[in-house]
């Protein structure tokens, strides 16, 4: 939906287990306009698009880009952003690294994302931004040579130069967001710098690269890595990197207490990938791939355990664990001083399906119209809303 200053919110279809187009489509009838009808009856609804490599190749089909087009016209919807995070299956069974691949050593990546771009171009209405989201380069894991950095930029590089075609051709602005993550190629701000920096350097400064490549800043992720809100988007601002888009999400926080740790094993789960960031009383931060084997590791001097587990908006803290909602909210604080920051706002709680059943005491569509209620309460009271 449209709110004050031009800014657009709507939560990521992710959520729901789609993987064709008919899937996608489905779960948009059959969910999203029911969220569009409790939410936002009588004015354009804004999605959040999600699509994956099959759904994205049956969409570029013209008869299917036609009949989609209708159907958000008579839906009284609009696109504005693609979450091209996943490339494959994301529902349903062990997705953990897989997520992060083909990464962006890959011509998949750079084929998928581009298609991508293709069909945003002709989707996103006039006189609206539209943005892609994607893979922090790769998994540190995967990566173990210069020559795979050099590769991974130079890839990046190749779409953002599709970016500026698209964009061309189209009379629409679109851009490239880069979503750092725990444990990923960028994760904190400091390492994001550093590489848009080495592919500034590698492409002469090329003005392209600050109009059509940015960051998607997602507040559960930075929130995991302990990093303040104000001081790392000022950061990125005077660093002249865009924000693509934000990702309203919280993450999971509690004391490292051993009764607190050890009640952590009803977040530990066989789908998603959940990494761990704990702090010492002195600063110290030590990261663990996953919850199974933080939860197995020999007990630390951690005072606070962070993890990558997304969890709805409007949950309150629980007795044992808290959330990282002050991060989200700072940010929030920023777009209120500058609501030139970003336009672009999605929610993204897409773990629905394996929260703990004390989280999970609604349906999909009235999780996400508590999220909707809560997220348009804290932005109304900032005048964004």
């Amino acid at each position: 939906m449209k709110l004050n200053h031009d800014l657009h919110l709507a939560y990521c279809t992710n959520i729901h287990p789609a993987e064709s187009w008919p899937e996608t489509l489905s779960a948009l009838q059959n969910f999203t306009l029911a969220v569009r009808d409790r939410v936002c009856p009588a004015k354009p609804y804004a999605i959040g698009l999600r699509l994956g490599d099959l759904a994205s190749r049956q969409l570029s089909q013209p008869d299917a880009l036609r009949e989609f087009h209708r159907w958000l016209d008579r839906s009284n919807c609009y696109v504005f952003t693609i979450n091209g995070f996943p490339y494959g299956r994301f529902h349903g069974r062990r997705v953990k690294e897989q997520v992060y691949r083909p990464d962006w050593t890959s011509d998949d990546r750079v084929a998928y994302t581009n298609r991508l771009f293709d069909l945003l171009g002709r989707l996103v209405p006039a006189g609206i931004e539209g943005s892609v989201s994607t893979v922090p380069g790769s998994f540190k894991e995967f990566i173990a040579t210069e020559d795979q950095l050099a590769l991974i930029r130079a890839n990046i590089f190749r779409c953002v130069e599709h970016v500026a075609r698209v964009s061309g051709q189209t009379g629409r602005r679109l851009h490239l967001g880069l979503e750092p993550e725990p444990l990923c190629l960028l994760e904190t701000t400091e390492e994001t710098l550093q590489f848009f920096d080495r592919l500034r350097a590698a492409h002469s400064n090329d003005s392209r690269l600050e109009e059509f490549l940015g960051v998607n800043y997602d507040t559960c992720h930075l929130a995991v890595e302990f990093e303040a809100p104000a001081a790392s988007l000022a950061k990125l601002r005077r660093h002249g990197i865009k924000i693509s888009k934000l990702h309203l999400s919280s993450a999971l926080k509690l004391r490292a207490a051993p009764e607190n740790v050890a009640r952590l094993a009803a977040f530990a789960e066989d789908t998603w990938l959940h990494q761990v960031v704990c702090r010492a009383a002195d600063g110290k931060l030590t990261r663990h791939r996953d919850l199974q084997p933080a939860l197995a590791a020999p007990a630390s001097a951690a005072d606070e355990w962070r993890v990558h587990f997304h969890i709805p908006l409007h949950s309150p803290p629980a007795a044992w664990f808290g959330n990282t909602t002050d991060h989200l909210l700072g940010v929030l604080d920023v777009l209120q001083a500058d609501p030139q920051l970003c336009s672009h706002l999605e929610m993204e709680t897409y773990t629905w399906e394996v929260l703990p059943p004390e989280l999970r005491n609604q349906s999909v569509v009235g999780q996400l119209c508590l999220e909707y209620e809560w997220c348009l309460n804290a932005l109304k009271g900032r005048g964004l809303a």
